[in-house]
């Protein structure tokens, strides 16, 4: 099975014999002429991003591991914060010389004057000794000299580089929980994804950031759309064996395989409800690919779609775990289309071009889907990533001329997006990437080799 035919069997499902080539109706001018104002999520609420200064943790141990964790613990600290998407970060160059390390240390006027012109500051103590690290940090509030501290908090972890990261990330979270309006910061989230080498594609794990890369899965074969649980405890995906393409279910607590029973047909493109007893998926097994509903177990089996046409890649809404995003070709090229999870009340969305691969934001209102608006022979553009407000069917595009864009997976704080890109189109070029949930502060997570990412719940 080659490469493209693996990866997009899904996609290959809704391409209808004889309407490949086949032209159709652009969208009209009037959904053209959209405007960003409407589009406010998490990233965008009307408010200027908070200016944070990120000062370089004092050393406090002359431990000889002191100095390289610290440096693991500062960088990581400093990205995941300006990463988050709600600060304004003041360059390092514009610090004052010497670091705090407690809050008897501490010269607010310092931090709060020009240049640094810092409304918050985060800084502490780290050290290692005794084979421990120890980490002192803080967040004060650098315009309110009578009562600065927003926060404190005490680390003390195992001396090495990962815990070093670990330690960063929480302290990144609490800092995001406290200022980002009590939305949890996702520096300790995962995202998990395929990785091929050869033929075989196996599912893999990073930190949100890209770090931490590790094989999950070695099963020798084709494995694809891998799919957290809720409670981060199995991965659901689909794998070709000797049945051909199946439902299959990894534990992260036993690090095995656990069994989820095989079905008739293809099946494809799994995706839990967000309280993680049920899994919908897409199964060819009375003929035509349909959307079939099953408990966690893989019990319980019932049809949500039943109309003659592919339909795949379902997708719950994670706020309220009533309704299912999906992609169908019911009617020739693939649409968006949403529906209630019993499968009434269906409603199609896109009104044109090819659209695949979709994800429902954490909050219910956005759905971030691949969408080739002028797909056809000789059209202009290309796929790219789209996020459509479920009640106005608004939508904006969020990726421009960058290549093949495909499988956006929404952050749990909703104001991040990851997806797969391909920059000439071919899959040796296929390389995960994150930005922002408006589009801006793209950043490639992986090389080249790396496709179908998923976003864990938290």
């Amino acid at each position: 099975m080659t490469y493209r035919r693996a990866r997009s069997l899904s996609h290959l499902l809704l391409r209808p014999a004889g309407l490949l080539f086949t032209a159709f109706a652009l969208l009209s001018l009037s959904s053209n002429l959209y405007a960003q104002d409407w589009f406010k999520t998490e990233t965008s609420r009307g408010v200027s991003n908070i200016r944070i200064a990120v000062a370089d943790f004092k050393a406090t141990a002359s431990d000889p591991q002191t100095t390289p964790l610290k440096q693991t613990f500062d960088s990581t600290l400093f990205n995941d914060l300006s990463n988050a998407g709600i600060f304004d970060i003041v360059s390092k160059s514009l610090l004052p010389q010497t670091s705090p390390g407690a809050p008897g240390e501490m010269n607010l006027a310092q931090w709060s004057a020009a240049p640094t012109s810092a409304a918050m500051i985060a800084f502490g103590a780290f050290g290692s000794s005794g084979g421990r690290i120890t980490v002192n940090g803080f967040l004060f509030d650098a315009k309110n000299a009578q009562f600065p501290q927003v926060l404190s908090k005490q680390y003390s972890e195992e001396a090495n580089d990962e815990n070093a990261r670990q330690i960063a990330h929480r302290f990144a979270d609490e800092i995001i929980f406290r200022l980002g309006g009590g939305v949890p910061g996702i520096a300790e989230t995962k995202i998990y994804y395929v990785k091929f080498s050869g033929g075989n594609k196996e599912i893999w794990a990073m930190d949100y950031d890209g770090a931490s890369q590790h094989q999950v899965t070695h099963l020798g074969t084709v494995s694809l759309s891998p799919r957290i649980s809720p409670d981060n405890s199995r991965i659901a995906f689909s794998s070709l064996g000797r049945e051909g393409f199946q439902i299959r279910m990894y534990s992260l607590l036993l690090n095995r395989m656990v069994n989820f029973p095989a079905a008739g047909g293809t099946n494809l493109s799994p995706a839990w409800s967000p309280n993680g007893r049920d899994l919908a998926f897409s199964s060819s097994r009375s003929g035509d690919p349909e959307i079939y509903i099953a408990d966690s177990n893989g019990g319980s089996i019932r049809r949500a779609t039943s109309f003659r046409g592919p339909d795949v890649s379902p997708v719950f809404n994670p706020k309220t775990g009533s309704q299912i995003a999906w992609i169908s070709g019911r009617t020739g090229l693939p649409q968006l289309y949403i529906m209630d999870a019993d499968g009434s009340a269906v409603t199609r969305l896109t009104d044109g071009g090819y659209a695949t691969s979709v994800s429902w934001s954490p909050n219910g209102q956005f759905l971030a889907f691949a969408w080739d608006r002028k797909y056809g022979p000789g059209a202009p553009g290309g796929q790219d990533i789209y996020v459509m407000e479920v009640a106005t069917k608004r939508w904006i595009q969020l990726t421009h001329e960058i290549g093949r864009c495909d499988f956006p997976s929404w952050s749990p704080d909703g104001r991040h997006i990851v997806f797969a890109n391909s920059s000439n189109g071919r899959a040796s070029s296929t390389r995960i990437v994150s930005m922002l949930a408006d589009g801006t502060g793209r950043r490639n997570l992986t090389e080249p080799g790396a496709d179908m990412p998923n976003w864990s719940w938290k």
